[in-house]
């Protein structure tokens, strides 16, 4: 019965598309959005990275919204987790040698590598996600390799809660005194492909750098707990 109606909904989304196609002549379905961007983009918020510029300018409102379902996930990782009955604590086996010299030694370099991409956003390939996913997996080597240490759960959260309120208030201020919309750049938007650029664009990237970054270690922190 299952199979019977998957293929009637598939039939009727591949029967709307066909006739939506027909209807519209050929060529104008084709967008001028791309072109406009990659033409103004670098114009009108002086990033010289054009995904930054989408991204984080003209479609700045989505990317809260990505923001944010990743903390409602975090959050609700962390609830579900604290109705579960805590296990009693375990002998943990040491780590290899590899691991706890990489522990040691790679850990800050990793922070330092994960903030380099979140800083050069604008310039570079990568950004505020990028950079944050390389900051947690730093932690991810702690935890392998230095067994026992754990993150400070207030302090996570703290760089997490400064983070969304960075992105939120840089926004509200475009709002007030930008061009009246939200995330409007209103900053000075510099030299093109220095670092100094952009205008709001890297102090949104810093801000989900961190936001990114603390609310995946807090992620792992939970999930490495439930697993001792």
């Amino acid at each position: 019965m299952r199979a019977i109606i998957s293929l009637f909904l598939i039939s009727v989304l591949a029967w709307g598309i066909a006739t939506a196609l027909n209807e519209i002549p050929f060529g104008a379905a084709k967008t001028k959005v791309g072109e406009y961007y990659i033409g103004r983009g670098k114009e009108q918020t002086g990033a010289s990275n054009i995904v930054t510029s989408v991204v984080v300018n003209y479609r700045g409102f989505d990317t809260l919204g990505e923001v944010t379902v990743l903390f409602v996930a975090a959050i609700g990782l962390g609830a579900v987790l604290a109705t579960r009955r805590k296990k009693e604590k375990r002998d943990v086996e040491p780590a290899s040698l590899v691991l706890y010299t990489g522990c040691r030694l790679l850990f800050p370099l990793i922070l330092l590598f994960g903030a380099y991409i979140f800083i050069h956003g604008h310039l570079t390939p990568g950004g505020g996600f990028q950079g944050g996913a390389v900051v947690a997996s730093a932690f991810v080597l702690v935890y392998l390799g230095c067994r026992g240490r754990r993150i400070s759960e207030t302090a996570s959260k703290t760089v997490e809660s400064l983070g969304g309120l960075v992105f939120i208030v840089v926004g509200l201020v475009g709002l007030a005194v930008g061009g009246g919309y939200f995330l409007s750049n209103y900053l000075p938007k510099g030299e093109l492909n220095s670092l100094f650029s952009a205008g709001i664009i890297p102090i949104i990237y810093i801000a989900i750098g961190f936001k990114v970054g603390s609310e995946l270690a807090g992620v792992i922190d939970h999930l490495v707990e439930e697993s001792e």
